[in-house]
């Protein structure tokens, strides 16, 4: 389990790329549109294979039939570090281990393919502080297809009222120093350098 890249989340796709641009003073690229869930994004690269998304609901989708993932249907109030989600090789392998991270969803956008844990409310369990499994079907990532812009992931602050238990639930299938655990009401923080030096994204 290794960190594949994080997510912004707005109640638009302008104000969750605009909250991240202010935030690390960089430009995000062009991502595109997720016609399951019906939503869209833009993207940033952090380099050795990391990304950061912002996204939101797709204006112009239909209703995808079933609730969103990262619990975008509820998404209200000013745009916000929303999720991180985590590389697995084997998703059927690690959802055996952590099933409450979802039900396994195949999705695409253009030539990409991928397979997501994706829980059947929409929301990542732990209020949202849980990782997101995806697990990259072929060699092709967004990662090495976006600019260098001078961003990588410095730190990931997870906190939780019961951040202890959270750290020993992963334990056993991650091990980044880069990701800490918290006690406190549930959030994510992440600290990326920038070509200015380090940020912080909340």
């Amino acid at each position: 389990m290794e960190i594949d890249h994080l997510g912004v989340a707005g109640e638009t796709l302008e104000s969750a790329a605009a909250h991240v641009e202010a935030a690390l003073g960089v430009t995000l690229a062009a991502g595109g549109r997720h016609a399951r869930f019906g939503t869209w994004n833009r993207l940033l690269g952090l380099g050795a294979g990391e990304y950061l998304e912002a996204i939101a609901v797709d204006p112009a989708a239909p209703a995808p039939g079933r609730a969103r993932w990262f619990g975008l249907d509820a998404r209200t109030g000013a745009p916000r570090l929303q999720a991180w989600i985590v590389r697995v090789p084997d998703l059927d392998r690690a959802l055996a281990a952590l099933p409450e991270a979802g039900e396994p969803v195949a999705l695409e956008r253009g030539d990409l393919r991928w397979r997501m844990a994706v829980p059947e409310a929409g929301a990542l369990p732990w209020d949202g502080c849980f990782p997101a499994l995806i697990e990259w079907e072929g060699a092709a990532h967004p990662a090495p297809r976006l600019p260098e812009a001078g961003c990588r992931l410095a730190a990931l602050e997870v906190a939780h009222p019961e951040a202890a238990a959270l750290a020993a639930r992963l334990a056993p299938h991650l091990d980044d120093p880069r990701v800490t655990f918290a006690a406190g009401a549930p959030a994510l923080s992440a600290v990326i350098e920038t070509p200015d030096g380090p940020r912080r994204l909340v």
